[in-house]
Order: C-alpha cells, then sequence, then structure tokens
C-alpha cells in the first residue's frame, strides 16, 4: 500500500522530498571577459541551442503576487511544461521546480498552449533567447551554466545546482561563493519576462 493511500494525498505530500533549483544570474556587459574568467575554471560551452518560452497566469491566482511561474518552452522539436515555486530566500533565486516533458513537436505545443487557455490560463508573454550551455564542478557540486541572450533584454550568465532537502543550505553556500570567485558581482533576481516587460514600458 502506498503512502498516499495510507495517510491520504493530503498527507503524502509531507513525505514527498523536495527538488530546488538554486540558481543566480547576473547580467553581462563584456561577454568576451566573462567568458574568459569562466574558461579559467575550466567550463566550456557547448553548442547554441534556441529556447522559446510561454508563460501562463493562473486563473484563480496572479502568479506575479505570489512569485510562481507556469512555462511552456520549446527547444526546436523538444516541449518542456514547468512549475516553478515561490523563491525562498533574499539572495539566490532558490525555489522548487517541476518539469515535465511533453511531446515532441510544434502541434504539442500549441495544442498545450489551446489547453491550458481551456482551463481559464493566460497567456502573459513569450521569452525568446539563445543559450549556451556548459557545465562546472564546483566544491563536489555539478553547476549548470548558461549564457543566454535574451531578445529585448539583454546578455545574462545564470549557475544552477539542483539539490534536495539535505544538500539545499551547502548547495547555496556553494553556488555564492562561485559567483563571488567569479567576480559576477550582484544576482539579477528578477525573470526574464519580467524584465522583458519592464524594458516594454
Amino acid at each position: 500500500m502506498s503512502k498516499s493511500q495510507r495517510f491520504g494525498n493530503d498527507d503524502a505530500q509531507e513525505y514527498e522530498p523536495m527538488n530546488w533549483e538554486v540558481e543566480q544570474k547576473f547580467h553581462v556587459d563584456h561577454v568576451q571577459k566573462v567568458e574568459a574568467r569562466l574558461a579559467e575554471f575550466g567550463v566550456r560551452f557547448v553548442a547554441a541551442i534556441q529556447q522559446i518560452d510561454h508563460y501562463f497566469n493562473h486563473p484563480a491566482r496572479d502568479f506575479g503576487q505570489t512569485d510562481e511561474a507556469l512555462r511552456l518552452r520549446q527547444v526546436g522539436e523538444d516541449n518542456f511544461i514547468t512549475y516553478k515555486g515561490p523563491k525562498i530566500d533574499p539572495t539566490t533565486k532558490t525555489r522548487r521546480e517541476l518539469e515535465l516533458p511533453l511531446p515532441k513537436g510544434a502541434k504539442t505545443s500549441d495544442q498545450f498552449a489551446t489547453l491550458l487557455a481551456a482551463l481559464g490560463f493566460r497567456a502573459v508573454g513569450t521569452v525568446r533567447k539563445t543559450r549556451r550551455p556548459g557545465k562546472l564542478v564546483w566544491e563536489g557540486h555539478h553547476v549548470e551554466l548558461a549564457m543566454d541572450d535574451v531578445e529585448g533584454v539583454g546578455t545574462f550568465v545564470e549557475l544552477e545546482i539542483s539539490a534536495s532537502d539535505e544538500t539545499l543550505s551547502v548547495a547555496k553556500a556553494a553556488l555564492e561563493a562561485l559567483s563571488q570567485r567569479l567576480g559576477l558581482g550582484s544576482s539579477e533576481r528578477r525573470s526574464y519576462l519580467e524584465l522583458l516587460h519592464k524594458n516594454s514600458l
């Protein structure tokens, strides 16, 4: 018998481990300088990919107020639906993330967007970017990096560590130490969608 059967769905959630996305991103004025600094740490970027992110607001609560996000992402023929919970601290962008793959193809993205609209979700914006992913091992953590050129926003470097409940505090400390060693300056906590809306005013 599963925990959900023994305790009910609400109690089962209490025992479900959290997956956390510990992230920081930084605006980049001098791309080549930042790339050279990352290379000193052994980072090598792979081929660039194009990402199109469609964001939706909840019909019963304002994600802009609750600091949540629902994103439908297209990467070539691949599609993903992602929920991001509220950020939990004032320095990093640590938040719960749930991401599920969807069937391939542009038609799938259109169909899923239609489904969300039928359920009352409202499209609030689209972010288009060219991303160059990279990787780095830092203090025993596998760090996912990305150099993002975002239409209408600018260029940013993102650092991310995936963590469990048990490793969350250590991952946060490691990411903050890495950003300081890289000399990236102050982090940007606003999302690309928020920055895009700000720049369009």
